[in-house]
């Protein structure tokens, strides 16, 4: 019998190919996805695409309104920082980082596992091509982790550890492809741009799309992607 795991799926790259190594583990995913004030809904669009052809047993959208608290250039009225290279991109936390994103998403993981009495969460978090986001690292994957066994009814009275999994969390973008395209990811039906053009295409210049498409040049490709 399968073990279940939930996933956070953004629609993304990273959340791609985290759920199809989950899959391919023998994992039975439920897949949670977030309009949480966001830009654009195209990331989405693209998580319903990603669930259903890598085999999610089942993709929930949980609705949150981070725009209350803005704070980013994702849900507030601030640029979306744009570079021709890849190598412009600059140290730091950038403006795209939304404060306590991850934290936020992993809490609600933790709610539906708890639910689930699932004992896996997945989130593709990565710490080499992650344009400085604090709440990426390991040291906050291995608090949180702590912190799921300590502030759960099931994390206390069961004998089994609730595991947090990153398992790009040492990969460059490009190993990440490496791996996606091995289990069959078709990254074609991901989505990864902070600031999305009208009709749904990628920019081409934020952080994002420079990684990406870096990633996809040194696997010896282009980006598939629209």
């Amino acid at each position: 019998m399968s073990k279940k795991a939930v996933l956070l799926l953004s629609g993304g790259l990273d959340s791609a190919t985290t759920l199809a190594h989950a899959r391919a583990k023998g994992f039975e995913v439920y897949a949670l996805s977030f309009r949480y004030g966001q830009r654009h809904k195209v990331e989405l669009e693209a998580a319903a695409r990603v669930a259903k052809q890598l085999g999610a047993k089942e993709h929930k959208i949980a609705d949150i309104d981070l725009r209350l608290f803005g704070g980013s250039a994702l849900t507030a009225d601030i640029a979306v920082p744009k570079h021709e290279k890849v190598d412009e991109i600059g140290g730091g936390i950038p403006v795209t980082y939304v404060p306590a994103r991850n934290t936020i998403f992993l809490s609600f993981a933790l709610a539906w596992a708890e639910v689930l009495k699932a004992y896996d969460i997945f989130i593709g978090v990565n710490a080499l091509d992650y344009s400085g986001y604090p709440d990426c690292r390991p040291e906050f994957i291995r608090s949180f982790e702590q912190t799921a066994n300590l502030a759960t009814a099931y994390g206390v009275e069961a004998k089994q550890h609730i595991t947090i999994h990153a398992p790009l969390i040492n990969l460059t973008k490009a190993e990440i492809i490496c791996m996606g395209l091995k289990l069959g990811v078709d990254y074609v039906l991901t989505q990864s741009c902070y600031d999305p053009r009208p009709g749904g295409k990628p920019c081409g210049r934020c952080d994002s799309c420079l990684l990406r498409a870096k990633g996809f040049s040194e696997n010896g490709m282009k980006d598939p992607a629209p």
